[in-house]
């Protein structure tokens, strides 16, 4: 559901090698009509075998290869059997990654949060800068009627209209949709209706999840014209929350990189330089004020890139903690949904709205988090959250090997670690599992060749705006190519890593590292563990926001966004605004 543009770069150079499949495929004419395979001609032969298994890595003598051509042909022939079943993307396969393999089974008490949101704030004289206010402002002033969610929702409107041009972050503007979501909240609260923080807030979805009457386009010319019949249950739970629909936002095709079929979204930091991605509008869009915050998705950086592109906080959530329902598949096991906000604090304001199934079993309610997992594919979990974070008895690892090594903005990154001690914090170091988790990221890889086999065997993957080597056409053709064996071990070595990493951070309560290096991105991928991209400062070369993650234990997301709450609330990096896009509003605005 989501990759970073440099997170998947390695594969076969090439495959010119003689290919059993390609071969096969070739010389297939269907099937006989005493049920054996029907070819004109004998699809491969021993030969074909033999190169074939190179790419493999295997040898098998003469005799070995004879015995296996039968079984091999039978296999081709239920190959295309398959081929004709009609598989939509949404369909999920019979197997599934469960994040709780390695770990105990976390807190089930749900305990009342204080979200601790101003007593009172004021309106700005000029009322552009309300387009940077976080949320937990906004929400205030919604709430005191000191402005209209209609008020608000046009000035944001306005915002997309006069910069979008240049940042090109929407793919699919829903204003009447919005207007009208904006109307109802105002009429609610004139009758003294108030359904929380996010009511009457204006915000936007990554364009890979489905809005009933609108396009998914999934960022790809080939599903342009594709209109959603339902609604994701991730938007269905914020318009309940109240909040309103401005647009759904670019991602890069099929939930990779920054380029769309509308080309490149910009960060409104350097508009040289691309959003990066793939929830590269939700990113842009929420730095540039042209939304008051927005979902994004990841499966291999795509909040963590974005976010840190733009200067913007990124969730990404516990893997299976917000329901994918109604969203593009790319990688059933690693696929995660969460909000890109100005701030932590917003960060959780929003988590706390989409968490969960579409509907809480109100008979087991917490009881049996396992069973309504089973029935729902998402875990019905407590959220807590304490905003005033408390150093008291709590330990915040990092990553020593990562944070001790020779990166880029590593000055950045410890400089953050003696804000967090100089606020009380007892710094414990960790290491990350040893097993190399690059060795299996071809997971990512198969999964995504599966989800769109169609557009390969098709050939329509050509229609795709990136046709370089390291873009998904060649990947989704590389990946047929991995053993079905390979793929199993390789969730095996997974199962391992998960434990290692259950030990790994077993002594602490969150940890820091690096955003990019030292490998805890991967890692924490695979694992499904939430982390958290926070803005530390600026790249003086180029004038690009940098960052750091916060990490926790699995559905630990409260501990996190606490600690990087109290982060944020004595540092003013997540208070920036892009200077192109100040029209006169000065860098400390919102705070």
């Amino acid at each position: 559901m989501g990759i970073g543009p440099s997170q998947l770069s390695w594969f076969f150079a090439g495959l010119a090698t003689a290919s059993l499949l390609i071969i096969g495929i070739a010389g297939y004419k269907g099937v006989d009509a005493d049920g054996g395979p029907g070819f004109d001609e004998p699809p491969f032969v021993m030969h074909d075998v033999d190169r074939a298994q190179q790419l493999f890595g295997l040898q098998f003598d003469e005799a070995q290869r004879d015995s296996m051509m039968d079984g091999l042909r039978t296999n081709l022939d239920l190959y295309e059997v398959m081929r004709e079943i009609d598989l939509p993307n949404h369909v999920v396969p019979a197997m599934q990654f469960n994040v709780l393999a390695a770990g105990s089974l976390p807190d089930l008490e749900q305990r009342p949060v204080d979200w601790k949101l101003p007593a009172s704030v004021s309106l700005p004289e000029n009322r552009e800068e309300l387009a940077f206010y976080p949320v937990e402002k906004l929400a205030v002033l919604i709430r005191d009627r000191k402005i209209t969610s209609l008020e608000l929702t046009e000035l944001y409107l306005d915002r997309i209209a006069r910069y979008d041009d240049e940042l090109m972050t929407v793919v699919t503007l829903t204003p009447d949709l919005a207007r009208r979501q904006a109307r109802q909240a105002d009429e609610e609260l004139a009758r003294g209706i108030w359904r929380g923080p996010l009511h009457g807030i204006p915000y936007g979805t990554k364009d890979l999840l489905d809005l009933a009457g609108y396009p998914s386009t999934w960022g790809s010319e080939i599903y342009r014209d594709q209109v959603a019949t339902e609604t994701a249950v991730v938007i269905r739970k914020l318009e309940e929350a109240g909040a309103v629909h401005l647009a759904k936002m670019s991602l890069g095709e099929l939930a990779w990189g920054d380029v769309w079929f509308g080309g490149m979204t910009r960060s409104p930091w350097n508009t040289e330089y691309g959003s990066s991605g793939s929830s590269a509008g939700s990113a842009s869009a929420t730095a540039a004020g042209l939304v008051a915050f927005a979902i994004g998705s990841e499966t291999l950086g795509s909040i963590v890139s974005p976010s840190t592109r733009n200067g913007v906080t990124g969730l990404r959530p516990t893997y299976d903690r917000v329901s994918r329902q109604g969203a593009m598949a790319l990688s059933w096991s690693m696929d995660k949904l969460g909000p890109i906000t100005r701030s932590a604090h917003d960060a959780a304001l929003v988590f706390a709205a989409i968490h969960g199934p579409a509907e809480r079993n109100a008979d087991a309610g917490y009881s049996d988090p396992v069973l309504i997992h089973r029935k729902t594919g998402v875990f019905d979990l407590p959220f807590n959250y304490e905003p005033d974070f408390d150093f008291e008895n709590l330990k915040v690892g990092y990553v020593k090997s990562a944070l001790e090594s020779d990166y880029g903005y590593r000055d950045f990154d410890r400089a953050v670690l003696e804000v967090l001690e100089s606020l009380g914090a007892q710094l414990v170091p960790i290491e990350l599992p040893e097993l190399p988790a690059s060795a299996i990221r071809f997971i990512l890889s198969v999964e995504a060749a599966a989800a769109f086999d169609d557009i390969t065997r098709s050939g329509r993957d050509t229609m795709m705006v990136r046709q370089i080597k390291n873009a998904w056409p060649n990947v989704f053709r590389t990946s047929r190519f991995v053993p079905a064996v390979e793929y199993v071990q390789a969730n095996r070595i997974r199962a391992l890593i998960m434990e290692q990493m259950d030990e790994a951070i077993r002594g602490v309560d969150v940890y820091v590292s690096p955003s990019f290096a030292g490998g805890n991105l991967l890692v924490t991928n695979l694992t499904g563990h939430p982390s958290l991209s926070v803005p530390t400062g600026f790249d003086p070369q180029v004038g690009l926001p940098t960052s750091i993650t916060f990490n926790g234990h699995l559905f630990d997301e409260g501990t996190v966004l606490a600690l990087a709450r109290a982060y944020q609330s004595v540092t003013e990096h997540h208070l920036r605004i892009p200077p192109a896009f100040l029209n006169a509003i000065g860098p400390d605005t919102g705070d």
